[in-house]
């Protein structure tokens, strides 16, 4: 992998305004892709249709712009890429199945443990065919059981350390076609940065959980697997991770190079003063350099 030239990417939801939250995972990235003299895609994850808000991607492409963020090549929508998701699934069904549970259904019968990431994991209800008087619902992957905890999934997050999650304890089998007919999340990320030759995903860590699973897909679909860093998220007064759903305020870009040291600083990087948005973007880029 370190002899492949490096392309990165920023992957925001057209869900609101960018954020702290949201600047501190642009920002990672971007310092990544730079310091390693690579190229920084863009791509809008508007595949949950019923979430999209007009305006958010002119919001977004605006704000990264006005803190001299420039992304290389066209920005990519996924709303336009169905048909390379619908390729996949179907290259996938020999291990696709059709489940007909609810999501409160999984939530009240806790019969496999709860997840790291707070869900209930999958009990196999379906597995095995769908129960009598049930329609089908979503379309799950199976995982298998994996016994021996020298089959788990591993790998080496660039912030995080080493990483290891049994699937079928923590997560169970998982969605790839949801109830509501829009991809999931862990297809359509792979295919994207497969398509897209991403060598590095550096993001929040709370999509750390999900990373076993996007690996999971790359072997079965035989795709490259990329590097991962995860970074720490930002988290409101009560710790809770700042989204549009906890309120976070959109950034404000009247002072620009406040916002940008506040992300640094979050980031640990050590950067307090700045002249120019080059001057920050040089210093910080510098500064993540002799880290990574």
């Amino acid at each position: 992998m370190t002899d492949i030239p490096y392309i990165g990417r920023f992957a925001p939801s057209p869900t609101g305004p960018l954020h702290a939250g949201s600047l501190v995972a642009a920002m990672a990235s971007y310092l990544d892709a730079k310091a390693h003299y690579g190229q920084w895609l863009l791509r809008i994850e508007d595949l949950d249709e019923a979430r999209t808000v007009p305006d958010a991607t002119g919001s977004i492409l605006q704000c990264l712009a006005a803190l001299g963020m420039q992304w290389d090549g066209e920005v990519v929508f996924q709303s336009r890429r169905k048909a390379l998701y619908q390729a996949a699934f179907e290259r996938l069904s020999a291990n696709v199945y059709p489940c007909g549970c609810s999501r409160r259904e999984i939530a009240d019968s806790r019969v496999a443990g709860i997840a790291s990431d707070g869900a209930a994991v999958y009990p196999g209800t379906c597995r095995n065919g769908l129960p009598a008087g049930k329609a089908a619902r979503a379309f799950r992957l199976r995982v298998p059981v994996m016994p021996e905890p020298d089959e788990c999934i591993r790998f080496e997050d660039r912030w995080v350390g080493p990483v290891v999650q049994h699937l079928a304890a923590e997560v169970g089998d998982f969605v790839l076609k949801r109830a509501d007919g829009f991809w999931a999340y862990q297809l359509a990320v792979v295919v994207d940065d497969a398509e897209q030759d991403i060598t590095h995903v550096v993001r929040g860590a709370d999509l750390l959980d999900s990373t076993a699973r996007q690996i999971y897909l790359q072997r079965l679909l035989k795709l490259q697997t990329p590097l991962y860093l995860h970074v720490p998220v930002v988290v409101n007064a009560n710790g809770e991770k700042l989204s549009k759903q906890t309120g976070a305020e959109a950034l404000d870009l009247a002072q620009p190079q406040k916002a940008l040291i506040a992300a640094a600083q979050f980031l640990g990087l050590p950067i307090y003063r700045t002249q120019s948005l080059d001057d920050f973007w040089q210093q910080a880029t510098a500064a993540w350099a002799s880290r990574f």
